[in-house]
């Protein structure tokens, strides 16, 4: 199983740590997607946290699902207006399985690399499929790695860097592990948190949903569908179950 870094004390400083991410203009398009795919049907989330996508895709009349190994990230959004309308089931969402079928499963904002293992990823698309009713669509929205765009020899990026806020990666290649490092000033105290990622390319995914029965429906470079191309700094990706 994987390891659960977010424990408490970053479960109830996650939504002020990340406010952006919060914002209208970033949620309101991915609900939009997500509620346009599922239709009448049922949504999983997968990492649900502290519902960010969940809480609103409910309210738009969609029933959601949600895993989540954290449970200081699930008392968070159980604390959260609207939460009685989601059932979240603690454990990995890589094997965990709930009841009942699907239209949609999506996992959002490069939550498929805290799978920090191939296999773990792979196993997590069986699992997805095996909860997807015919035809339904698996759906994920996760970083390129920034390989590319590194300096010859530099294996370190600089994600964020703001006055309150400092992240980069720190790429291994053998191991395909990007380890991800935060450092917040907060009122004047530095927190810290890191943790290992999985980085994942496009092509990989497709071949493991290709293992699961699923088949690329479509990719964009955001939740807006704006076209996917070699200058994409990230994707979402769709895969339909076929099987």
């Amino acid at each position: 199983m994987p390891k659960n870094y977010f424990d408490e004390p970053i479960a109830k400083g996650y939504d002020a740590r990340w406010a952006d991410l919060f914002e209208p203009a970033v949620v309101e398009p991915a609900v939009s997607f997500l509620a346009d795919l599922a239709g009448t049907g049922a949504a999983l989330e997968l990492g649900i946290g502290t519902g960010r996508i969940a809480l609103p895709l409910s309210r738009r009349g969609v029933r959601v699902h949600g895993i989540e190994l954290s449970a200081a990230m699930v008392a968070q959004l159980q604390a959260k207006p609207g939460a009685d309308n989601i059932a979240v089931t603690v454990g990995d969402f890589a094997t965990t399985r709930v009841d009942g079928s699907f239209k949609v499963a999506y996992l959002v904002r490069n939550t498929i690399t805290n799978l920090t293992t191939q296999d773990e990823q792979v196993e997590c698309f069986r699992n997805v499929a095996a909860h997807l009713e015919p035809g339904g669509c698996f759906v994920i929205e996760v970083y390129i790695p920034e390989l590319q765009r590194l300096p010859p020899g530099e294996t370190i990026h600089a994600f964020t860097v703001t006055p309150t806020h400092l992240g980069f990666e720190e790429y291994d290649v053998a191991t395909q592990i990007a380890f991800s490092h935060h450092y917040w000033m907060v009122d004047g105290q530095l927190e810290t948190f890191s943790a290992p990622f999985r980085y994942v390319w496009p092509s990989e995914l497709d071949l493991m949903a290709q293992l699961a029965g699923m088949i690329l429906r479509e990719r964009w470079s955001s939740w807006e569908r704006e076209p996917f191309t070699s200058d994409s700094r990230s994707h979402v990706s769709v895969w339909e179950k076929t099987r």
